[in-house]
């Protein structure tokens, strides 16, 4: 992901909390721990950010919580599932953490949550899409490969030595099956050894209405709603 030098702008901590009391009590209590807070008055006021920019952890009211409903509810969970998630009550000026029944043990201190479960996360920024396990022969100028998923955003490219490409760099991919190619920028480097299949993210750069009709076709879906959410 990005670098983490303008940590101000780049990584906040999202607080959200339907009661703009509640929300002004949560967010002025997070100050002192947190280099940058953004109070959102609803979960999709939060998605929205996460999309755009890469955050490091939710705390959130847990009447919001429990109240959601519809999409928000949705939004909810696919933010919880994503993010370090602290749930808390506002009590007068005191935040409580509160934990559901079934749910992962949480730290119990706000300036635990940022110390300690945040600061071990790498900050990033929701999928705008779903990425699906799709394998398509690719090229990359003269070396062969091949995604392991795809997504309307972009796709991962399995590749043996992916430290000879850098972040930003512009390429163009040849994807033999749709007969064409297109620019993508390499957004995400897997090392090898890591454990991980190793490989690049890329997204894909001003796509051409012919790919984004073949894409339309390979992933069985609109652009327009085929959001990255969690069902519960």
């Amino acid at each position: 992901m990005d670098a983490l030098h303008d940590k101000d702008q780049q990584c906040p901590v999202l607080v959200i909390a339907y009661d703009e009391r509640v929300l002004a009590v949560l967010a002025k209590s997070l100050a002192p721990f947190a280099s940058c807070v953004k109070p959102c008055a609803s979960f999709c006021e939060a998605e929205s950010i996460a999309l755009k920019v890469a955050c490091q952890g939710v705390l959130v009211d847990l009447t919001a919580m429990i109240k959601a409903k519809s999409e928000e509810k949705i939004v909810a969970y696919t933010l919880a599932s994503f993010f370090p998630t602290l749930r808390v009550r506002a009590m007068g000026p005191m935040i409580v953490p509160m934990a559901l029944a079934g749910e992962a043990k949480q730290e119990k201190s706000l300036s635990d949550f940022i110390a300690k479960t945040c600061a071990g996360f790498a900050p990033r920024r929701l999928r705008s899409y779903k990425r699906r396990a799709i394998c398509l022969p690719t090229f990359l100028g003269d070396h062969r490969g091949f995604t392991l998923n795809i997504s309307w955003a972009g796709a991962f490219i399995a590749d043996m030595n992916p430290e000879r490409f850098c972040l930003g760099d512009r390429l163009v991919l040849s994807l033999p099956d749709f007969g064409q190619g297109i620019e993508v920028a390499v957004a995400r480097i897997q090392l090898w050894g890591e454990h991980k299949p190793p490989g690049i993210g890329v997204e894909f750069v001003a796509a051409a209405p012919e790919f984004e009709e073949s894409l339309r076709g390979l992933l069985q879906s609109s652009k327009d709603s085929d959001h990255d959410r969690k069902i519960t």
